[in-house]
């Protein structure tokens, strides 16, 4: 087994065989990768040659792992996971504060909490390196899970798998309903009734941004048959709004700008608040380099955490 590990190819070999189990597929692993797909199927067949057993067995058009596939693929994800975590954290000397950490944020958060604060935090430490990638909820756990990040901040539905991960709440946004300066379907504030008929500029229904939006009204009643326009990030939603085309609920952070230099106007709906926590995600067990412990320290500051403190939220 030890000879297994003999080489980084062999290391690739592990990542195309997690990426293959990911999208149940050898089809669309070579597609993601820009590989032909004898490619993948030879690394594939690499490893039941190395390991002497079969991974996987046909069904229909779908592959599916064999019993020793299962407990391939724990394998594997753990070997892969650990490698790429361990490659960051030796990029942080004991004695300097270099190095680099890489997190996954949901896109509200990217978009607009993190960019001024990063460069603060890049301003206080020159010689570190952070690297964002933007993702959905589901992207942003699926990167912590498989150490393609070191940890991440997002909103999660109530009904997220959460499985092996530690949870921390830091703070929660605040969604606010906001129109068109001159837009005359609403005054200066707007009733839950009004809520139920006026045009809306909303998210598309299969995120999770839009799904803790409906639940967070259908809490106070409100069941939205009005909603003109869907669009998967906050700026378009915001150009929208501007355009016309409705209202929104928006979370608060994304809309400062234009709030402060009048190209769109806050509503102000007194019998409603939807707050929506954010979160901080990372795997259970995982080790972290000092740089790494540092920035998730100083985004715990100056996010401003909730008044009741943060905690860990188990995963059972």
């Amino acid at each position: 087994m030890q000879r297994l590990f003999a080489s980084q190819a062999t290391l690739h070999k592990l990542e195309i065989f997690c990426l293959v189990c990911q999208l149940q597929s050898v089809t669309r692993a070579a597609e993601k990768i820009g590989v032909a797909q004898p490619v993948v199927t030879a690394h594939l067949r690499f490893l039941e040659d190395k390991l002497g057993v079969r991974l996987f067995a046909k069904q229909g058009r779908r592959i599916a792992l064999t019993e020793a596939g299962e407990r391939a693929l724990d394998w594997a994800t753990e070997i892969v996971t650990r490698t790429r975590e361990f490659e960051r954290e030796l990029g942080a000397p004991a004695g300097d504060l270099t190095g680099s950490a890489a997190l996954a944020a949901s896109m509200t958060v990217a978009s607009y909490s993190l960019p001024p604060t990063l460069a603060r935090f890049s301003r206080i430490n020159p010689a570190s390196t952070v690297t964002v990638s933007v993702s959905n909820p589901q992207g942003v756990t699926d990167a912590v899970r498989s150490g393609a990040c070191d940890f991440g901040l997002t909103i999660l539905d109530p009904r997220h798998d959460i499985d092996g991960l530690v949870v921390e709440r830091l703070w929660e946004e605040q969604f606010i309903l906001i129109a068109a300066p001159d837009y005359q379907g609403l005054g200066a504030q707007a009733t839950a009734a009004e809520l139920a008929t006026i045009p809306f500029v909303s998210a598309p229904r299969n995120q999770v941004r839009r799904e803790l939006e409906e639940d967070a009204l259908r809490a106070y009643g409100i069941v939205r048959e009005n909603i003109k326009l869907e669009f998967g990030h906050p700026e378009a939603i915001k150009q929208a709004v501007r355009a016309h085309a409705g209202v929104a609920f928006v979370m608060e952070t994304s809309v400062r700008n234009e709030l402060a230099n009048g190209q769109l106007r806050h509503i102000a709906v007194p019998q409603i608040k939807l707050g929506v926590p954010t979160f901080l995600v990372h795997r259970r067990g995982k080790s972290f380099s000092r740089l790494q412990r540092l920035l998730m320290e100083f985004l715990r500051a100056e996010l401003k955490p909730t008044s009741n403190g943060t905690g860990e939220q188990d995963d059972d």
